[in-house]
């Protein structure tokens, strides 16, 4: 034991192991451990040499503890132990002392993007400390996921999460992390649907007469997407199979807008967001959103699954940790954010991007995720949907 640890214990009736005594003794030394400085007796060197014996410090503390009264020594180890439980307790209550980070794993202006900085300066004013929002992008996302799954898990690095963190697990093949056990759920933020548009020189006015027209057209109409996998792209993928009509699917790693207004693409699945001004211009000709129920922003426009029984397909935002991160943190988290999402203030400002608030437990997040994550690990593994 260290000189200062030593000198650092408690008087509490346990003797220091620096005060041990000096035996004397007579004999010859065979061990170094023990050999001291030989003394003369009587001005002769005898031949059985006296030593100064000092016996080591960690056994001269062994035997000095087995003195240690039992009933003191449990009193303190059960302190020790009750340290842990109070570390627990305090952890979430100065939670955050420092600045969050918040990873976005797409560009800047992009819908995750928005909600991230909303979300961000939100929990900045009911935290009292910054969320600071960071843009790490490339390789459809992962490159950001993967900066957040090597984190310390502290609650201090954040992903904002969507549905391409989930469709991502099936696209890519040879992924450095498992985005399920990698990443603990912390909250959902919200959700929304996307909605198919048509060049108005299409003759379909519904869902039903596209349907009858692509039919008659196998091959002819070009669907454009954001890129192979890509939301846009897996929900019209979605839609092929149950509508069973023969789309010709076309990727664009930039707009696909000027295209489709233009002609050369005649459908595709949007963002509410990207494509409502266009719809009320009249130069798009909105047929139906994705989810289960109107949206707020088209309430004229109806849902898919009245025309194809069973299509349900919405985008959806939330917060994630690094696994191992404190469900004390989580839970305190959780709860934050779904107060910020119940705010009427965040929810007019969620619907101008054409998303309604969604508020889960932590494990109700997590279990959406995995159900998501099997979902359009069906739709791209039928359609064999490769990443780019």
């Amino acid at each position: 034991m260290p000189v200062a640890e030593q000198a650092a214990l408690p008087d509490a009736g346990i003797p220091s192991p620096l005060s041990h005594r000096r035996e004397t003794v007579t004999g010859t030394c065979r061990s170094p451990l023990f050999c001291g400085r030989p003394h003369t007796v009587g001005g002769h060197q005898p031949s059985s040499i006296a030593f100064a014996l000092r016996a080591p410090r960690a056994l001269t503390w062994g035997i000095q503890m087995m003195k240690f009264p039992r009933r003191r020594f449990l009193h303190l180890a059960t302190g020790a132990a009750a340290l842990p439980a109070v570390s627990r307790v305090a952890w979430p209550q100065t939670y955050p002392s420092r600045p969050v980070r918040i990873i976005v794993p797409f560009p800047a202006g992009q819908a995750t993007d928005s909600i991230a900085r909303l979300m961000g300066q939100s929990l900045s004013e009911r935290l009292g400390q910054a969320f600071v929002v960071e843009n790490r992008t490339g390789a459809g996302g992962n490159i950001g996921t993967e900066a957040v799954v090597r984190a310390p898990p502290d609650g201090y690095t954040l992903l904002l999460a969507g549905l391409s963190s989930a469709t991502n697990a099936t696209l890519y093949k040879k992924l450095n992390f498992d985005f399920i056990q990698d990443i603990a759920p912390v909250a959902s933020i919200a959700g929304g649907p996307y909605v198919m548009v048509i060049n108005p020189s299409v003759p379909a006015k519904t869902v039903p007469e596209f349907i009858v027209y692509a039919k008659a057209n196998p091959g002819k109409i070009n669907m454009a997407s954001s890129g192979n996998g890509s939301v846009s792209h897996v929900f019209g993928e979605l839609f092929k199979m149950m509508a069973g009509a023969d789309l010709v699917h076309v990727p664009y790693r930039g707009g696909y807008v000027p295209d489709l207004l233009g002609g050369q693409t005649q459908v595709v699945f949007g963002t509410i967001a990207s494509c409502i001004q266009l719809i009320s211009a009249g130069k798009l000709r909105a047929l139906a959103v994705t989810t289960a129920m109107r949206s707020t922003a088209l309430p004229d426009v109806p849902v898919m699954g009245e025309s194809v029984p069973g299509y349900e397909a919405s985008q959806w935002y939330g917060l994630g940790a690094p696994r191992n991160t404190p469900a004390e943190v989580i839970d305190k988290l959780n709860k934050e954010i779904n107060a910020v999402a119940a705010d009427p203030n965040m929810k007019a400002r969620l619907d101008g991007l054409g998303v309604d608030p969604m508020s889960m437990t932590s494990a109700e997040f997590g279990k959406f995720i995995a159900d998501e994550t099997e979902k359009w690990g069906k739709v791209i593994r039928a359609a064999n949907i490769k990443a780019e």
